[in-house]
């Protein structure tokens, strides 16, 4: 249990927590902007404006880069998970939520003879588009310069 306290001393880990909450209580304003009104589901769902997953994972690699040097086998380490987690953010996720979306068109021409017939829909939100992830890596990172002092 002592070295809960270790995690919690770890900057380069609040940074990056910092950036995915900052990025993700954004898209309340964004929804609020875009739509009159809060929706507190944007917090808790997959997709949207900016990605989240990209600002946590691109502000872990800008913060392990200022600490321990951009030429380090840590950097090297977390540059290729964010290029993972972004790739699959905007490229296997987008796929799968475009598929689920047509799928539910499918269905809803099947059933639509059909009404008494409850099929459950596909979630179609699933990724995000190449621009999401791009703002939401830009995000984490200047979060990771602007909390240089922290480090």
């Amino acid at each position: 249990m002592q070295d809960f306290g270790h995690i919690l001393d770890n900057r380069v880990l609040l940074v990056a927590l910092f950036a995915c909450l900052f990025a993700q209580a954004s898209k309340l304003a964004i929804e609020l902007i875009q739509h009159g009104k809060v929706n507190f589901r944007v917090l808790v769902t997959t997709g949207g404006m900016p990605s989240s997953h990209s600002a946590f994972v691109g502000a872990l690699a800008a913060s392990v880069g200022q600490v321990m040097g951009w030429g380090s086998p840590e950097f090297a380490i977390a540059l290729v998970f964010a290029i993972i987690v972004m790739y699959d953010a905007a490229g296997v996720r987008q796929a799968a939520g475009q598929q689920a979306r047509i799928l539910n068109q499918i269905l809803d021409e099947l059933f639509q003879e059909h009404p008494q017939f409850n099929e459950d829909r596909l979630k179609e939100l699933l990724g995000h588009t190449p621009f999401q992830v791009i703002v939401g890596l830009s995000l984490g990172i200047a979060i990771s310069w602007l909390a240089e002092f922290a480090y």
